[in-house]
């Protein structure tokens, strides 16, 4: 069933952000845009290289109103410690949720039973708290966060203009469509 159009489901958990421990919450997501990423567990290959990337995109982000959260199985305190001893971890600054009792994997319909962790899942959540876009890798295929940017932006555009939509490959200031019946086989 697909999470597409559906609040995220109430949750509580401890995060690690900026050398500090916090509770993070549902309400956390809400009144912003959020991204939130699963990725498996810390201290593995391909997690970092993510992670780093999408610290890289954070500023750009953050200009569009987004924060960020990080979520894999470890502990809050196994985030710091990752965040103490890798160089790519060590220059996040958006909060890295602990998911040790997979709730948050659940309620996104990303946990790996068998695994006893998260598939490479990315949520874009609206600031009603409502999931509008979804990408979900294979273990070994790492995720771009540059594409984040414009998936954003066309989500916050069809949000600020309803009745519009953004076509394939849509960047900002681009002509969008109007669907009616006019447009009807004219595309």
């Amino acid at each position: 069933m697909s999470l597409i159009g559906k609040e995220v489901l109430p949750f509580k958990a401890q995060a690690y952000r900026n050398g500090d421990f916090m509770e993070v919450t549902e309400e956390n997501l809400k009144g912003h845009w959020s991204v939130v990423c699963f990725y498996p567990a810390d201290f593995t290959f391909v997690c970092p290289t993510e992670l780093e990337d999408l610290q890289e995109q954070y500023p750009a982000l953050q200009e569009l109103g987004v924060e960020v959260f990080s979520v894999s199985r470890d502990s809050h305190f196994t985030h710091k410690a990752w965040h103490d001893t890798s160089e790519a971890i060590g220059k996040i600054t958006y909060t890295m949720i602990g998911d040790p009792a997979h709730l948050l994997s659940r309620n996104f319909d990303v946990f790996i039973e068998e695994l006893g962790q998260a598939d490479r899942g990315t949520f874009i959540i609206d600031p009603d708290g409502v999931i509008q876009a979804i990408e979900i890798n294979a273990d070994g295929i790492g995720r771009d966060a540059s594409t984040l940017i414009n998936k954003i932006k066309a989500a916050q555009y069809v949000r600020n203009n309803p009745g519009e939509v953004c076509p394939a490959k849509w960047k900002e200031g681009e002509e969008t469509l109007k669907p009616s019946l006019d447009l009807v086989g004219k595309i």
